[in-house]
């Protein structure tokens, strides 16, 4: 049995349709819903803290970044962060986590928000927004509104409605 490398690189335009397969077979047709993808619709993802990982010529990891404004400051939006069922448990996302992360600090940003489990996300640094220092556009579990400051003091200045763009 061949092993095939892991090859972690930049999210392309060429990308967007495998991306909505992966997306449909990881979250099905409920995503739509979700007040995660509702802070995300209609703002175009960062292509330089967007990433892809490919096996071969397979794709089966995707993280997506978007911009957005927390409490009138800058801040960014992780995810969602795919990984292909059936290669679950291989470390892709956390190679995806850190490549995006660490394109997110090379670039000056100063505070990371998501939605997610925060068990996962606690390696990485993130930790629950406190109660009511930021509004998402939707409800969501309290314990899975999660923030990393990339620049020290980038939460704390931040208070207030969190909507999707720059």
């Amino acid at each position: 049995m061949t092993l095939l490398p892991l090859v972690i690189r930049p999210e392309t335009s060429l990308d967007a349709a495998a991306i909505d397969r992966l997306h449909e077979r990881a979250f099905g047709p409920g995503r739509f819903a979700r007040t995660a993808f509702r802070l995300r619709e209609g703002v175009p993802h960062l292509a330089d803290l967007s990433f892809t990982a490919l096996v071969g010529t397979l794709l089966v990891g995707s993280v997506r970044v978007s911009p957005a404004r927390a409490g009138g400051a800058p801040a960014l939006v992780l995810g969602p962060l795919t990984v292909d069922p059936a290669f679950g448990s291989r470390g892709i996302g956390g190679a995806l986590m850190t490549a995006s992360l660490d394109a997110a600090r090379a670039g000056g940003h100063g505070l990371v928000l998501l939605v997610g489990d925060a068990p996962y996300y606690a390696r990485f640094g993130f930790r629950p927004v406190p109660p009511r220092h930021l509004v998402l556009p939707g409800p969501v579990d309290p314990g899975r509104f999660l923030a990393l400051d990339l620049r020290e003091g980038a939460l704390a200045e931040a208070r207030g409605n969190v909507v999707g763009g720059a």
